[in-house]
């Protein structure tokens, strides 16, 4: 931390207390599981809660916004000045899925605050409930530094209940509300930091296409006693052909996947060469036992400027009972790529079904399903004033010059970019060792609190610096 002592004044202030963490607390607490029917009525309590908390906020729009699944919340609080710019802050409030039996420092939906480590354990924390509480605590204090009633920004906020199943009502959202969600720059707050100690700006973020595929041998399970050595098998071919997704040195071997890969920004690349890398303390953090991927790169290179594929899931036999010797008829893998600048979504999932074609075998029926939801990479322009404005409060947060990183998931951001017309940054208080999506999720009090200063000064260079297009 730097010894200015304004500023390190400015981040005490911004730390969220015990009743900042206490409301966090009451809304991690809600199952809010998108992936889960039976909690759709929870998904819903949480859009209600997080509109009442707008409405007691001073927002004099605070609304849910029906779809046909699960329910968004959207609140808008007007600047002062009719001609200031307009900021539109995304994220989601619905949660992913959990094991409880995986849970052991407190059950996913009891959060638990350790003083000692500084963390809030329970689903949602990090993931993405605690970032969009830094962008209220961020107004507030904004408020307070300007003694006035109303922002110099007028900040919109659109906080969707469907992220962890792909975003699928999102673009009828965005058509439907098209006036409402028109903005100067978008920023989206679904996203994570390197570290602590090294201040960076997100400005791009991969895409991604899912699919699954599913191999299919025989009419029904037989009994490997009758059949085995002399039928087909359809999790040895499932194997087989997910197996031939990259060569020997880790690259995608579908036809013209490579062909659009951009080359990185100049300045992510000098970064990425200066950027301070501990392998070890990376595992430790991301609980991996080993890096793989494409050779020739280093891990940062492989996260933020290279695509990837992976296999999130493969089911074969029965998963309820034990095999009882029987030789699965269906077997099917849920496969995920992740895709850079300049790769189009819709293109890669044509280079996949071409290249599925291309590897069926006789005695073997093949289905491929591409998930609706597929998404492109985004690049925040380089050269955009809302960046720079990001670059100089993320600095002011931390007390050193913020660099420029890349995000390895996937966000709605060049769908937001196409329906507001306008640059998307990115900004988030997430960790490599939040584990999102795992047990144990937990958000760290110096990321939300250094979130909250970092948003506080944005909202001021962006209404001091950043006139209307």
């Amino acid at each position: 931390m730097t010894t200015d002592t304004g500023r390190d004044d400015a981040f005490d202030r911004a730390l969220p207390g015990r009743d900042a963490l206490a409301e966090l607390a009451r809304w991690v607490g809600i199952a809010s599981v998108s992936s889960d029917p039976d909690r759709a009525n929870d998904v819903r309590r949480s859009a209600h809660w997080l509109a009442d908390t707008l409405r007691r906020a001073g927002f004099r729009r605070a609304e849910l916004w029906e779809t046909e699944g699960l329910p968004a919340v959207f609140g808008c609080r007007p600047a002062g000045e009719p001609d200031a710019p307009v900021l539109l802050a995304y994220s989601h409030h619905d949660v992913h899925a959990v094991d409880p039996s995986e849970w052991r420092i407190t059950p996913p939906f009891s959060p638990l605050y350790d003083g000692e480590r500084g963390r809030l354990y329970g689903r949602g924390a990090s993931d993405a409930k605690g970032q969009v509480m830094c962008h209220l605590w961020a107004l507030d204090a904004h408020l307070t530094e300007r003694d006035a009633p109303d922002p110099a920004v007028t900040v919109k906020y659109l906080v969707e209940g469907e992220e962890e199943v792909g975003s699928v009502h999102l673009a009828d959202l965005l058509s439907q509300h098209a006036d409402d969600v028109g903005a100067d720059v978008v920023m989206v707050s679904d996203s994570m930091l390197w570290s602590l100690e090294e201040p960076a700006v997100c400005g791009v973020v991969r895409g991604s296409v899912t699919a699954t595929l599913t191999v299919r041998g025989a009419r029904r399970d037989v009994h490997s006693g009758a059949v085995s050595g002399a039928a087909s098998n359809a999790a040895l071919e499932l194997c087989r052909v997910v197996d031939l997704l990259t060569d020997g040195s880790g690259r995608v071997t579908l036809p013209g996947f490579y062909e659009a890969v951009a080359e990185p920004d100049p300045a992510l690349r000098a970064s990425l060469d200066t950027l301070p890398f501990d392998l070890p303390a990376w595992r430790t953090a991301t609980g991996t036992f080993a890096t793989d991927g494409e050779s020739g790169f280093s891990v940062p290179e492989r996260l933020w400027t290279r695509p990837s594929v992976e296999v999130a899931r493969l089911t074969a036999g029965r998963t309820d009972a034990p095999a009882l010797g029987l030789i699965p008829a269906e077997a099917s893998a849920d496969l995920l790529f992740r895709l850079v600048p300049d790769q189009r979504a819709d293109r890669v999932a044509d280079q996949l079904r071409a290249w599925v074609e291309g590897r069926r075998r006789p005695g073997y029926a093949y289905d491929l399903e591409v998930s609706s939801t597929i998404s492109d990479p985004y690049r925040t322009p380089p050269a955009h004033p809302a960046l720079a404005a990001l670059h100089r409060a993320v600095g002011y947060a931390y007390g050193a010059p913020a660099r420029p990183i890349g995000n390895g998931g996937a966000t709605p951001a060049a769908q937001l970019a196409r329906a507001c017309h306008a640059p998307v940054l990115f900004f988030g208080t997430g960790l490599p060792g939040d584990r999102w999506h795992g047990p144990e999720e937990r958000v760290d009090v110096r990321a939300l609190g250094l979130g909250t200063l970092a948003l506080t000064r944005f909202l001021e260079e962006l209404g001091s610096h950043y006139g209307r297009a």
